[in-house]
């Protein structure tokens, strides 16, 4: 058996039925993301999605029943997901990468109950999402800008992942590669995924973005990249997160022990591999906006520029907005914007900062 079943019609129509009450009933250490002093106003748009009515469900109550192959069964299928994998937190070791089906949806939401890590054993990376890709469906004529598939990701734990020497799209995303659609992540936790050691614009440890529909934002609400020691990421660029052209909101949440570990920025300097910059967060492109808000950006580094963050608008377009957060400890070991530390800027004007310290 796979472990994943489709819930009765009745429950899909949210009028009960057996598959209406399938998420696990609580037990085990829920899982804690996010900068619990963080207090920035969460948009509708970006809260969690109402699970109790699931279109399937990944496992029949016990952890042996929530197999790899049932994760990669049930993202294929699309819908909302959740997890029945007993009562204590379970780790499952994904043998193969769950891939979105551009056709099935809109709406993907994978929802962890705040007990489930997916592990990509150090060997691989956990979930795929791409409009372009014709392996996946092609949908529209515009994959590049297309309002579905939406996918969520909460209450999740993505350990692990490693997308070093896959190249397609550029590479990066060791965790989540997403282009296309929407996608945001909610109460969720990233730990010890990789991409490339080097590499110019590649990156994105634990996600890469490419793409979002009408360069609506990518959120990312109360969740945690790395946390201590030992338990960021690490690529050429971007030790947590990754975008080209891409715009974020980063809410209630903590980005710390990230790496960036390439050498030779962007364009890569004569006789480099290239990379090294966002020690956190790396973003490139023409018109795109991070704001930041309740958030912690602490201990990452970066070899080269932006040791938390590196922003760089290449038309000069681009903003950045940090408020009510805290940035401290972020080495740049080449170059940083002046009176910014741990960020190399490049944009419309210099960032904006409301409430916030940078040390």
């Amino acid at each position: 058996a796979t472990g994943e079943q489709d819930a009765a019609p009745a429950a899909r129509d949210g009028l009960g039925g057996p598959g209406a009450s399938a998420s696990p009933k609580p037990a085990g250490k829920a899982l804690v993301a996010g900068n619990p002093k963080g207090n920035a106003t969460v948009p509708v748009e970006a809260r969690a999605v109402n699970t109790s009515k699931p279109t399937r469900t990944i496992g029949t109550g016990t952890p042996a029943s929530c197999t790899s192959a049932a994760v990669v069964k049930a993202v294929a299928a699309g819908g909302i997901i959740t997890f029945n994998c007993g009562p204590a937190p379970v780790t499952i070791k994904m043998a193969a990468t769950a891939k979105v089906r551009n056709a099935n949806g809109p709406k993907v939401v994978l929802d962890g109950g705040g007990k489930v890590t997916l592990s990509g054993q150090g060997r691989r990376r956990i979930l795929y999402m791409n409009t372009c890709d014709e392996a996946q469906g092609w949908t529209t004529s515009h994959c590049q800008n297309q309002d579905h598939p939406q996918l969520t990701v909460q209450n999740l734990t993505f350990a692990d992942g490693n997308s070093t020497g896959d190249k397609v799209e550029g590479g990066g995303g060791g965790a989540i590669f997403v282009r296309g659609g929407r996608f945001k992540v909610v109460n969720s936790r990233f730990v010890r995924n990789r991409c490339d050691r080097t590499g110019p614009d590649l990156g994105g440890a634990a996600i890469r973005v490419l793409s979002q529909y009408e360069n609506k934002p990518v959120y990312v609400v109360g969740s945690t990249f790395g946390g201590s020691a030992g338990q960021g990421g690490s690529c050429s660029n971007g030790g947590a997160l990754s975008s080209i052209g891409v715009s974020w909101v980063v809410l209630n949440s903590v980005l710390s022990h990230n790496e960036a570990i390439g050498s030779g920025a962007n364009p890569a300097k004569s006789g480099t591999p290239g990379g090294g910059s966002g020690g956190a967060i790396y973003c490139d492109g023409n018109e795109f906006t991070v704001r930041i808000a309740g958030t912690v950006i602490e201990n990452n580094k970066a070899n080269e520029g932006g040791g938390a963050i590196f922003f760089v608008s290449n038309n000069r377009t681009g903003t950045m907005t940090i408020e009510k957060s805290t940035l401290r400890r972020n080495p740049s070991a080449k170059f940083e914007t002046r009176g910014f530390p741990g960020i190399f800027f490049l944009g419309a004007r210099n960032p904006t900062l409301s409430g916030s310290k940078l040390s």
